[in-house]
């Protein structure tokens, strides 16, 4: 999906974002995003994101491989449909892995299921981390075949633009999703790109489009010794932080107001004021 149509919720919800510190156990790894789901469910949070790479999180990069699974099917996907029908939320699930016709390469994949447990979206991540700064080295095209098309779902609480991590540094991939009211970024920043650059960038991309961006990340010291920054947030569209985790299993939450959405639109008017495309 490309350009959507802004959507209005009648009234505030609530979002909320599960962070996470995870390992290479699956098991566990469920059962943290269950008991985390279950908590912001509770208080009343009606959309819930979970961070990236939630299912397993390994040095090995090919630890992915071993739990890929076929897109449509498998106990990843189940578990993630039970999830959101049982808390009667909308679940953006952070990513999983889903095979590709190359046994060597999984997609990074951002799924939607609706309160009742459908699949109604689904976003590749686009932009693979390729980096090596000092002693840090990440590749993730190795073993992760990159996606190629934006995605925006549309939902009865507004409109939601997908993205992953990395593409947070990528200003144009939301720009071809506009409007939308809330930005969901899943990520397992880096520590040290981390403390530089995630709330600047997340700040950022909440005040140039106008929307509330919901954050979810990996924060921690994990199994094997990788460092994840955390500092899961949500972010208004005026650039506000509304709530904020730094680091360890938990969740942020806050309600998105859809009257502050449209003030701000209307005070300062730069997405209608806009001249290149």
């Amino acid at each position: 999906m490309n350009a959507m149509a802004a959507c209005d919720s009648p009234s505030p919800y609530r979002i909320a974002a599960v962070q996470m510190v995870s390992g290479e156990d699956v098991a566990a790894n469920l059962d943290t995003v269950a008991r985390l789901v279950r908590f912001a469910a509770e208080r009343g949070a009606r959309l819930v994101l979970l961070p990236e790479y939630w299912p397993v999180l390994s040095s090995d990069e090919r630890r992915k491989l071993a739990v890929a699974e076929p897109a449509g099917e498998g106990p990843l996907q189940r578990f993630l449909a039970d999830l959101a029908r049982d808390e009667s939320v909308w679940l953006v699930a952070g990513t999983i892995p889903i095979t590709t016709g190359d046994p060597e390469h999984v997609r990074n994949t951002c799924l939607v299921f609706d309160d009742r447990g459908r699949q109604v979206a689904r976003y590749d991540k686009i932009h693979l981390f390729n980096l090596s700064l000092g002693a840090e080295s990440f590749c993730e095209s190795s073993t992760i075949e990159a996606g190629a098309e934006p995605v925006g779902v549309a939902t009865p609480l507004g409109r939601v633009a997908l993205s992953v991590c990395y593409d947070l540094r990528f200003p144009e991939l939301y720009r071809r999703l506009l409007p939308f009211d809330v930005l969901c970024m899943p990520a397992a920043f880096t520590a040290t790109t981390g403390r530089a650059h995630w709330e600047v960038l997340l700040r950022a991309r909440a005040i140039e489009n106008q929307c509330y961006v919901l954050a979810a990340g990996q924060g921690g010291t994990h199994p094997g010794g990788r460092l994840t920054h955390g500092h899961s947030m949500i972010v208004d569209p005026w650039g506000d932080v509304l709530d904020l985790l730094p680091e360890g299993p938990g969740v942020v939450m806050a309600d998105i107001d859809p009257a502050r959405l449209q003030q701000v639109r209307r005070d300062l008017p730069a997405l209608a004021n806009r001249v290149l495309p």
